[in-house]
């Protein structure tokens, strides 16, 4: 359905989950694909499935940590080396786990806030440089926790409305440049790791898909073929959109499903 032959993709977290399918699908599609994240091994294995996703791709992969200023810095100028630009890049760390607010520690806040938060921002500002011009491409995984209280993620709404107003923000300050950014906000996808964590168990899962209105949790491919359709020029008049990709969950699901899995992780 897209055609990205010649492309270069820069997919940060891209080495497993949500952001894993996205890199597999721009390679798919005929994209060069670099992948980075914190685990070497990860890496490696993320390279392996770029490769036979598409043998012609030139793909790249770099270990980083986006709190890491200099090793970001560094993690860009190989990309830079390799790719010369970027014409996509796929901004996707992020960091979660349940907690009450009363018995959040702050270095556990500030932790999902340096992911999540300053981390998207450094990631942004390292890209910038190197994103085409016109039609550069920006995506960024957020949340429903962006504009939807849930308890037991206090740090994590925080850090993701952060997210999505840094998207609404750039979109209007690198506009005239002919660069475009969105967010994608997933719902409840299977197989990855924050949804294992949030709903432990295939009992809870199931209910879970039951307060969908499409009435099942999502795929990778749900969240690929969102970000394959924002980076083509389909959607060239789109730009500072949060997209929700939830079948529906954030009409009201999310909330009581959230508070029905805060109140079993309370207890």
């Amino acid at each position: 359905m897209f055609d990205y032959q010649g492309k270069k993709v820069v997919v940060i977290g891209g080495t497993s989950g949500i952001n894993l399918a996205i890199a597999l699908a721009f390679a798919g599609a005929g994209a060069s694909v670099a992948v980075a994240s914190r685990s070497q091994t990860k890496v490696d294995a993320a390279l392996a499935q770029l490769q036979l996703a598409n043998p012609n791709g030139h793909h790249l992969g770099v270990s980083l940590d986006v709190r890491d200023l200099e090793g970001l810095k560094a993690g860009f100028a190989d990309i830079a080396a390799a790719f010369g630009h970027i014409d996509v890049l796929v901004s996707g760390a992020a960091g979660n786990f349940p907690a009450s607010a009363a018995n959040l520690s702050e270095n556990g806040f500030k932790s999902v806030m340096d992911i999540d938060l300053l981390g998207s921002f450094q990631v942004l500002k390292q890209a910038y440089p190197l994103l085409r011009r016109p039609k550069g491409c920006i995506i960024q995984i957020s949340a429903p926790q962006a504009f939807i209280a849930m308890p037991m993620q206090v740090h994590v709404c925080a850090a993701k409305a952060g997210v999505d107003m840094l998207t609404r923000t750039l979109a209007m300050e690198w506009g005239a440049e002919g660069l475009r950014i969105n967010s994608i906000v997933p719902g409840p996808i299977a197989g990855t790791e924050g949804f294992n964590r949030l709903a432990p168990g295939e009992k809870l899962q199931a209910q879970v898909a039951q307060s969908v209105p499409l009435k099942r949790n999502g795929t990778g491919d749900d969240i690929a073929n969102a970000a394959l359709f924002l980076a083509s020029d389909l959607a060239s008049y789109i730009t500072g959109a949060v997209v929700p990709v939830d079948g529906g969950w954030s009409l009201g699901g999310a909330s009581s499903a959230m508070a029905a899995l805060g109140a079993l992780a309370a207890k």
